[in-house]
Protein backbone atom coordinates (compact mmCIF):
# COMPACT_ATOMS: atom_id res chain seq x y z
CA UNK A 1 0.00 0.00 0.00
CA UNK A 2 1.36 3.14 -1.09
CA UNK A 3 1.28 5.86 1.59
CA UNK A 4 1.11 9.27 0.31
CA UNK A 5 0.60 11.17 3.76
CA UNK A 6 4.46 10.03 4.33
CA UNK A 7 5.46 11.30 0.92
CA UNK A 8 3.62 14.70 0.87
CA UNK A 9 1.56 15.53 3.91
CA UNK A 10 0.17 18.77 2.07
CA UNK A 11 -1.47 16.43 0.02
CA UNK A 12 -5.73 17.11 0.77
CA UNK A 13 -7.37 15.08 -2.20
CA UNK A 14 -6.67 11.92 -4.49
CA UNK A 15 -8.08 9.08 -5.89
CA UNK A 16 -7.48 5.18 -5.35
CA UNK A 17 -8.57 2.14 -6.18
CA UNK A 18 -11.14 0.04 -3.17
CA UNK A 19 -9.14 -3.25 -2.85
CA UNK A 20 -11.07 -4.69 0.22
CA UNK A 21 -14.63 -3.60 1.87
CA UNK A 22 -16.12 -5.32 4.74
CA UNK A 23 -18.35 -4.32 7.95
CA UNK A 24 -17.37 -4.04 11.15
CA UNK A 25 -18.17 -3.13 14.46
CA UNK A 26 -18.21 0.45 14.20
CA UNK A 27 -18.89 1.01 10.11
CA UNK A 28 -17.54 -0.03 6.91
CA UNK A 29 -13.91 -1.10 7.20
CA UNK A 30 -12.15 0.12 3.93
CA UNK A 31 -8.46 -0.72 1.79
CA UNK A 32 -7.19 1.62 -0.97
CA UNK A 33 -4.46 0.92 -3.07
CA UNK A 34 -2.89 4.26 -2.14
CA UNK A 35 -4.11 7.40 0.51
CA UNK A 36 -2.97 10.50 2.12
CA UNK A 37 -5.41 9.23 5.13
CA UNK A 38 -3.13 8.97 8.32
CA UNK A 39 -3.75 6.48 10.74
CA UNK A 40 -3.28 6.68 14.10
CA UNK A 41 0.23 6.78 15.47
CA UNK A 42 3.01 7.68 17.12
CA UNK A 43 0.90 10.38 19.76
CA UNK A 44 -1.55 11.56 16.46
CA UNK A 45 -4.79 10.66 15.99
CA UNK A 46 -6.33 9.82 12.75
CA UNK A 47 -7.14 11.83 9.89
CA UNK A 48 -10.81 12.70 9.32
CA UNK A 49 -12.45 13.12 5.86
CA UNK A 50 -14.38 11.64 3.17
CA UNK A 51 -14.42 8.82 0.43
CA UNK A 52 -16.41 9.20 -2.27
CA UNK A 53 -20.06 10.05 -0.41
CA UNK A 54 -18.82 8.25 2.84
CA UNK A 55 -17.44 9.77 6.00
CA UNK A 56 -14.42 8.77 7.21
CA UNK A 57 -14.51 7.92 11.13
CA UNK A 58 -11.64 6.79 11.99
CA UNK A 59 -8.19 5.17 10.36
CA UNK A 60 -6.28 2.71 11.63
CA UNK A 61 -2.85 0.80 10.39
CA UNK A 62 -3.80 -2.99 11.26
CA UNK A 63 -1.31 -5.29 10.02
CA UNK A 64 0.81 -3.07 7.61
CA UNK A 65 -2.56 -1.99 5.94
CA UNK A 66 -4.13 1.72 6.54
CA UNK A 67 -7.60 0.93 7.02
CA UNK A 68 -10.51 3.60 6.75
CA UNK A 69 -13.75 3.02 8.82
CA UNK A 70 -16.69 4.90 6.95
CA UNK A 71 -20.14 5.16 7.80
CA UNK A 72 -21.52 3.75 4.18
CA UNK A 73 -19.82 0.97 2.44
CA UNK A 74 -17.77 1.47 -1.51
CA UNK A 75 -17.60 -0.83 -4.10
CA UNK A 76 -14.46 -3.36 -4.07
CA UNK A 77 -12.33 -2.89 -7.31
CA UNK A 78 -14.06 0.74 -8.43
CA UNK A 79 -12.35 4.21 -8.32
CA UNK A 80 -12.97 6.34 -5.13
CA UNK A 81 -12.09 9.98 -4.83
CA UNK A 82 -10.93 10.76 -1.26
CA UNK A 83 -10.80 14.25 0.57
CA UNK A 84 -8.90 14.69 4.33
CA UNK A 85 -10.43 17.48 6.49
CA UNK A 86 -7.22 19.77 6.02
CA UNK A 87 -7.60 21.90 8.60
CA UNK A 88 -7.51 18.75 11.47
CA UNK A 89 -5.04 17.81 9.65
CA UNK A 90 -2.94 20.97 9.44
CA UNK A 91 -3.61 21.67 13.11
CA UNK A 92 -2.54 18.26 14.33
CA UNK A 93 0.91 18.51 11.57
CA UNK A 94 1.66 22.30 13.93
CA UNK A 95 0.91 20.70 17.41
CA UNK A 96 3.48 17.78 16.42
CA UNK A 97 6.28 19.78 15.23
CA UNK A 98 5.25 22.17 17.98
CA UNK A 99 5.84 19.03 20.35
CA UNK A 100 9.16 18.16 18.56
CA UNK A 101 10.57 21.17 18.69
CA UNK A 102 9.67 21.69 22.33
CA UNK A 103 10.76 18.17 23.47
CA UNK A 104 14.78 18.36 21.68
CA UNK A 105 15.04 21.71 22.98
CA UNK A 106 14.26 20.59 26.91
CA UNK A 107 16.53 17.62 25.61
CA UNK A 108 19.21 19.91 24.89
CA UNK A 109 18.77 22.12 28.02
CA UNK A 110 18.47 20.21 30.27
CA UNK A 111 18.73 16.38 29.39
CA UNK A 112 15.34 15.29 29.82
CA UNK A 113 13.44 13.06 27.71
CA UNK A 114 10.20 12.60 26.57
CA UNK A 115 8.46 9.97 28.29
CA UNK A 116 4.89 10.66 27.49
CA UNK A 117 2.73 12.73 24.91
CA UNK A 118 -0.56 13.16 24.25
CA UNK A 119 -2.40 15.35 21.72
CA UNK A 120 -5.96 15.97 22.65
CA UNK A 121 -9.03 17.97 21.39
CA UNK A 122 -8.03 21.30 23.48
CA UNK A 123 -4.64 20.99 24.49
CA UNK A 124 -1.40 18.75 23.71
CA UNK A 125 0.68 17.39 26.82
CA UNK A 126 4.35 15.96 27.26
CA UNK A 127 5.56 14.38 29.80
CA UNK A 128 9.67 14.86 30.66
CA UNK A 129 11.21 12.83 33.33
CA UNK A 130 13.02 16.03 34.51
CA UNK A 131 11.68 18.57 37.07
CA UNK A 132 11.69 21.70 35.64
CA UNK A 133 9.80 25.02 37.13
CA UNK A 134 7.79 27.83 35.85
CA UNK A 135 10.98 29.98 35.15
CA UNK A 136 12.40 27.35 33.09
CA UNK A 137 9.15 26.69 31.50
CA UNK A 138 9.29 30.66 29.77
CA UNK A 139 12.70 30.55 29.26
CA UNK A 140 11.87 27.48 27.23
CA UNK A 141 8.60 29.14 25.47
CA UNK A 142 11.00 31.75 24.38
CA UNK A 143 13.56 29.65 22.69
CA UNK A 144 11.39 27.57 21.25
CA UNK A 145 9.20 30.54 19.39
CA UNK A 146 12.96 32.33 18.39
CA UNK A 147 13.55 28.97 16.66
CA UNK A 148 10.42 29.08 14.71
CA UNK A 149 10.92 32.69 13.79
CA UNK A 150 14.16 31.59 12.11
CA UNK A 151 11.85 28.92 9.90
CA UNK A 152 14.44 26.57 9.84
CA UNK A 153 12.86 23.53 7.27
CA UNK A 154 12.31 20.56 8.32
CA UNK A 155 14.27 17.02 6.93
CA UNK A 156 12.44 13.93 6.30
CA UNK A 157 15.08 11.11 5.60
CA UNK A 158 15.45 6.96 5.60
CA UNK A 159 19.08 6.47 6.53
CA UNK A 160 20.94 3.27 6.12
CA UNK A 161 21.02 0.74 8.71
CA UNK A 162 24.79 2.47 9.05
CA UNK A 163 23.93 5.77 8.94
CA UNK A 164 21.21 4.96 11.55
CA UNK A 165 24.13 3.55 13.74
CA UNK A 166 26.03 6.28 13.92
CA UNK A 167 22.70 9.33 14.30
CA UNK A 168 21.60 11.14 17.40
CA UNK A 169 18.12 11.04 17.56
CA UNK A 170 15.76 10.32 19.93
CA UNK A 171 13.13 7.45 20.32
CA UNK A 172 11.62 5.94 22.93
CA UNK A 173 11.88 2.35 21.51
CA UNK A 174 14.87 0.12 19.86
CA UNK A 175 13.45 0.17 16.11
CA UNK A 176 13.95 -2.29 13.26
CA UNK A 177 13.74 -2.07 9.26
CA UNK A 178 12.94 1.34 7.61
CA UNK A 179 13.25 3.91 10.22
CA UNK A 180 11.83 7.25 8.78
CA UNK A 181 13.95 10.24 10.62
CA UNK A 182 12.19 13.33 11.28
CA UNK A 183 14.69 16.11 11.89
CA UNK A 184 14.75 20.29 12.61
CA UNK A 185 17.94 21.55 12.45
CA UNK A 186 19.39 22.53 15.69
CA UNK A 187 16.25 21.97 17.86
CA UNK A 188 15.68 17.71 17.39
CA UNK A 189 16.04 15.09 15.61
CA UNK A 190 13.76 12.04 16.52
CA UNK A 191 12.37 8.96 14.46
CA UNK A 192 8.78 9.67 13.94
CA UNK A 193 6.10 8.11 11.51
CA UNK A 194 3.48 11.42 12.01
CA UNK A 195 3.21 13.89 9.60
CA UNK A 196 4.90 17.91 9.91
CA UNK A 197 5.27 21.21 8.61
CA UNK A 198 7.34 21.74 6.00
CA UNK A 199 9.44 24.70 7.73
CA UNK A 200 9.61 25.25 11.32
CA UNK A 201 7.70 28.79 10.92
CA UNK A 202 4.64 27.61 9.82
CA UNK A 203 4.00 25.98 13.57
CA UNK A 204 3.07 29.55 14.07
CA UNK A 205 3.45 29.86 17.66
CA UNK A 206 4.23 27.92 20.84
CA UNK A 207 2.54 28.51 24.00
CA UNK A 208 3.04 26.69 26.83
CA UNK A 209 0.04 26.55 29.19
CA UNK A 210 1.38 25.03 32.67
CA UNK A 211 3.68 22.53 33.70
CA UNK A 212 3.05 19.93 36.97
CA UNK A 213 4.45 17.66 38.51
CA UNK A 214 4.23 14.07 37.23
CA UNK A 215 5.33 11.22 38.27
CA UNK A 216 9.22 11.83 38.65
CA UNK A 217 9.22 14.50 36.02
CA UNK A 218 6.50 16.66 34.97
CA UNK A 219 3.98 17.76 32.47
CA UNK A 220 3.42 20.30 29.97
CA UNK A 221 0.39 21.53 28.58
CA UNK A 222 0.79 23.21 25.79
CA UNK A 223 -1.18 24.78 22.07
CA UNK A 224 0.40 25.68 18.65
CA UNK A 225 -0.29 27.52 15.81
CA UNK A 226 -4.44 28.33 14.68
CA UNK A 227 -5.21 26.96 18.52
CA UNK A 228 -2.81 29.22 20.21
CA UNK A 229 -4.24 32.15 18.01
CA UNK A 230 -8.03 31.06 19.04
CA UNK A 231 -6.99 30.67 22.73
CA UNK A 232 -4.79 34.05 23.28
CA UNK A 233 -8.29 35.48 21.46
CA UNK A 234 -10.46 33.93 23.80
CA UNK A 235 -8.25 35.35 26.99
CA UNK A 236 -8.28 38.72 25.30
CA UNK A 237 -12.22 39.32 25.26
CA UNK A 238 -12.21 37.95 28.62
CA UNK A 239 -10.01 40.17 29.53
CA UNK A 240 -11.68 42.94 28.58
CA UNK A 241 -14.95 41.91 30.16
CA UNK A 242 -13.41 42.29 33.05
CA UNK A 243 -11.39 45.46 32.04
CA UNK A 244 -15.42 47.15 31.58
CA UNK A 245 -16.79 45.57 34.15
CA UNK A 246 -14.00 46.92 36.92
CA UNK A 247 -12.58 49.82 34.93
CA UNK A 248 -9.27 48.76 34.93
CA UNK A 249 -6.69 49.09 32.37
CA UNK A 250 -5.59 46.00 30.42
CA UNK A 251 -2.56 44.74 32.53
CA UNK A 252 -4.31 45.79 35.84
CA UNK A 253 -6.96 43.68 35.37
CA UNK A 254 -5.43 41.46 38.02
CA UNK A 255 -4.89 44.19 40.95
CA UNK A 256 -8.19 45.24 40.19
CA UNK A 257 -10.17 41.29 40.69
CA UNK A 258 -7.73 41.76 44.43
CA UNK A 259 -8.86 44.59 45.51
CA UNK A 260 -12.45 43.51 44.45
CA UNK A 261 -12.08 40.01 46.27
CA UNK A 262 -10.64 41.77 49.25
CA UNK A 263 -13.97 44.49 49.59
CA UNK A 264 -15.84 41.00 49.35
CA UNK A 265 -14.19 39.45 52.20
CA UNK A 266 -14.91 42.25 54.06
CA UNK A 267 -18.34 42.05 52.88
CA UNK A 268 -19.04 38.57 53.87
CA UNK A 269 -16.89 39.32 57.33
CA UNK A 270 -19.55 42.39 57.56
CA UNK A 271 -22.45 40.43 57.09
CA UNK A 272 -21.04 37.34 59.17
CA UNK A 273 -21.45 39.35 62.34
CA UNK A 274 -24.45 40.80 61.47
CA UNK A 275 -26.01 37.28 60.96
CA UNK A 276 -24.84 35.82 63.72
CA UNK A 277 -26.32 38.91 65.82
CA UNK A 278 -29.39 38.38 64.21
CA UNK A 279 -29.50 35.04 65.03
CA UNK A 280 -28.36 34.96 68.72
CA UNK A 281 -31.65 37.47 68.56
CA UNK A 282 -34.00 35.20 67.31
CA UNK A 283 -32.28 32.17 69.69
CA UNK A 284 -33.66 34.42 72.53
CA UNK A 285 -36.84 35.67 71.15
CA UNK A 286 -37.96 31.82 70.59
CA UNK A 287 -36.44 30.46 73.63
CA UNK A 288 -39.00 27.65 75.19
CA UNK A 289 -39.71 23.91 74.72
CA UNK A 290 -41.36 22.24 71.70
CA UNK A 291 -41.17 21.89 67.77
CA UNK A 292 -40.76 25.63 66.03
CA UNK A 293 -40.90 25.91 62.13
CA UNK A 294 -39.32 29.27 61.26
CA UNK A 295 -38.78 30.91 57.86
CA UNK A 296 -36.31 33.43 57.18
CA UNK A 297 -36.03 35.07 53.74
CA UNK A 298 -32.43 35.21 51.73
CA UNK A 299 -29.60 32.62 53.59
CA UNK A 300 -27.27 30.42 52.26
CA UNK A 301 -27.37 26.66 53.47
CA UNK A 302 -24.58 27.77 55.89
CA UNK A 303 -26.27 30.80 57.14
CA UNK A 304 -29.57 28.63 57.97
CA UNK A 305 -27.02 25.78 59.40
CA UNK A 306 -25.66 28.51 62.07
CA UNK A 307 -29.72 30.23 62.61
CA UNK A 308 -30.92 26.31 63.38
CA UNK A 309 -27.55 25.80 65.81
CA UNK A 310 -28.08 29.18 67.94
CA UNK A 311 -32.08 28.17 68.05
CA UNK A 312 -31.06 24.71 69.42
CA UNK A 313 -29.30 26.41 71.72
CA UNK A 314 -32.25 27.50 73.82
CA UNK A 315 -35.01 25.74 72.90
CA UNK A 316 -35.62 21.88 73.84
CA UNK A 317 -37.19 20.34 71.14
CA UNK A 318 -37.35 20.16 67.30
CA UNK A 319 -36.16 23.49 65.35
CA UNK A 320 -36.94 23.69 61.71
CA UNK A 321 -35.17 26.62 59.63
CA UNK A 322 -36.42 26.95 56.01
CA UNK A 323 -35.60 29.83 53.78
CA UNK A 324 -36.38 30.02 50.05
CA UNK A 325 -39.05 31.24 47.83
CA UNK A 326 -42.14 29.80 46.01
CA UNK A 327 -40.88 29.44 42.57
CA UNK A 328 -36.90 28.01 43.05
CA UNK A 329 -37.79 25.80 46.28
CA UNK A 330 -36.69 26.15 50.06
CA UNK A 331 -33.23 25.08 51.54
CA UNK A 332 -33.85 24.06 55.19
CA UNK A 333 -31.69 22.74 58.17
CA UNK A 334 -33.51 20.85 61.00
CA UNK A 335 -31.74 20.25 64.24
CA UNK A 336 -33.08 18.47 68.13
CA UNK A 337 -30.56 17.89 70.61
CA UNK A 338 -30.27 14.87 71.24
CA UNK A 339 -33.07 13.50 69.55
CA UNK A 340 -33.58 11.13 65.97
CA UNK A 341 -34.06 13.45 63.23
CA UNK A 342 -33.81 10.26 60.33
CA UNK A 343 -37.72 9.67 60.71
CA UNK A 344 -39.16 12.73 60.32
CA UNK A 345 -36.16 13.71 57.69
CA UNK A 346 -36.85 10.47 55.05
CA UNK A 347 -41.24 11.31 55.65
CA UNK A 348 -40.18 14.64 54.80
CA UNK A 349 -37.99 14.54 52.04
CA UNK A 350 -40.68 11.95 49.90
CA UNK A 351 -43.75 14.58 50.89
CA UNK A 352 -41.74 17.51 50.00
CA UNK A 353 -40.15 16.51 47.06
CA UNK A 354 -36.96 17.21 48.69
CA UNK A 355 -33.25 15.22 49.31
CA UNK A 356 -30.73 15.95 52.02
CA UNK A 357 -29.22 14.22 55.38
CA UNK A 358 -26.79 14.67 58.26
CA UNK A 359 -26.27 13.68 61.34
CA UNK A 360 -29.25 12.09 63.20
CA UNK A 361 -29.48 15.31 65.21
CA UNK A 362 -29.20 17.49 62.74
CA UNK A 363 -30.23 17.34 58.79
CA UNK A 364 -29.89 19.65 56.06
CA UNK A 365 -30.74 19.72 52.44
CA UNK A 366 -33.57 20.96 50.12
CA UNK A 367 -37.02 20.55 48.85
CA UNK A 368 -39.28 21.26 45.87
CA UNK A 369 -42.53 22.83 47.90
CA UNK A 370 -44.00 25.93 48.88
CA UNK A 371 -44.90 27.10 52.01
CA UNK A 372 -48.39 26.22 52.76
CA UNK A 373 -47.17 22.93 51.88
CA UNK A 374 -44.17 23.04 54.12
CA UNK A 375 -46.25 24.32 56.97
CA UNK A 376 -49.02 21.43 55.95
CA UNK A 377 -46.17 19.10 56.84
CA UNK A 378 -45.58 19.55 60.06
CA UNK A 379 -48.71 20.56 61.38
CA UNK A 380 -49.27 17.09 61.05
CA UNK A 381 -45.82 15.29 61.55
CA UNK A 382 -43.92 17.76 64.27
CA UNK A 383 -43.67 16.62 67.66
Amino acid sequence: MRKLYEEDPYLTTFSAVVQSCAQGKKGWDIVLEQTAFYPEGGGQPYDKGVLGDANVLEVHERDGLVVHTCDAPLPVGGQVSGAIDWPRRFDLMQHHSGEHIVSGIAHAKWGCDNVGFHMGADVITIDLNTVIDEAQLQALEEEVNRYLWADAPVEITYPSPEELEKLEYRSKKALTGRVRIVSFPGADVCACCGTHVSSAGQVGLVKLLSVQKFREGVRIELICGGRAISYMSRLLTQNRQIQNLLSAKPFETGAAVERLLSENNGLKARLLEMENHRFAQLAQLHAGTGPLLLFEEGLSPDSLRRLCGALSQTRNGLCACFSGGESEGYKYALAHAGGDLRALGKAMNEALRGRGGGKPDFLQGSVQAGREEIEGFFAKNAQ
